[in-house]
């Protein structure tokens, strides 16, 4: 992932192993990283267990929320894909009795959502 990508908000994948090294810490145990983006500070994991986002706040990101979303609690999503001349794709995530979307996150041309799609897809309609 390139740093202008990132600068603009674009989410690019990394390892599940990585992941699983840096965020051992907060993952129960028989829960397995299935897949994961990073943007510029901010990360997001797709688990087979639930949905964590982990947002770095302040100028130096020592101060870190992490949000676990269950797959229960998602009542819709959509992804929407790159165009020819639009340089990334958009995920957007309802969380049940909200009208609008809870969250929105870029995805650069390097992620192929149609696999978040499908990891989506698995754990929200079972």
């Amino acid at each position: 992932m390139g740093l202008f990508s990132a600068i603009l908000g674009n989410a690019g994948t990394v390892s599940p192993d990585q992941l699983q090294k840096d965020y051992a810490k907060i993952l129960i145990d028989g829960e397995g990283i299935e897949i994961g983006f990073k943007l510029l500070r901010d990360t997001f994991i797709f688990t087979n267990r639930r949905l964590i986002l982990i947002d770095k706040q302040g100028i130096t990101g020592s101060k870190t929320e992490y949000k676990s979303i269950n797959y229960k609690s998602i009542s819709r999503f959509s992804v929407e894909t790159a165009g020819t001349f639009e340089l990334d794709a958009e995920l957007k995530i309802w969380i049940s009795g909200e009208a609008n979307p809870s969250i929105i996150k870029q995805f650069n041309k390097s992620v192929d959502v149609y696999e978040v799609q499908k990891v989506l897809a698995f754990h929200v309609l079972k």
